[in-house]
C-alpha cells in the first residue's frame, strides 16, 4: 500500500458527492482501484473515492469540457458479483 500526498491538490468531481480537491491518493496495489482522498467544496467532507467514481473538472484554459458523470460507469464488476 502506498499513500501519496498531492501538492498541489487536483480539482476533481466525485460522482454523487460533488466538486472538490484531491489532497491524496491511496494505491493498494494490483487488482485494486486507486483511491482519491478528496475534500468536497460544498460540504467540507473528506471522501475516499475509488477511481471509477472520480472525474476531472472542466478546464476552460485547456479546452476540456465538463466530463459526463455516468453514475453506472465503472460498476460492471459490482453488478457481476
Amino acid at each position: 500500500m502506498a499513500f501519496t500526498q498531492l501538492d498541489p491538490p487536483i480539482p476533481l468531481e466525485v460522482i454523487d458527492k460533488g466538486k472538490g480537491f484531491a489532497i491524496g491518493m491511496i494505491d493498494y496495489g494490483p487488482e485494486h482501484n486507486l483511491i482519491w482522498v478528496t475534500a468536497i467544496d460544498d460540504t467540507g467532507e473528506i471522501w475516499c473515492a475509488p477511481n471509477p467514481k472520480v472525474r476531472m473538472q472542466q478546464n476552460w484554459t485547456l479546452g476540456r469540457p465538463r466530463p459526463g458523470c455516468d453514475k453506472d460507469h465503472g460498476n460492471e464488476l459490482h453488478k457481476a458479483i
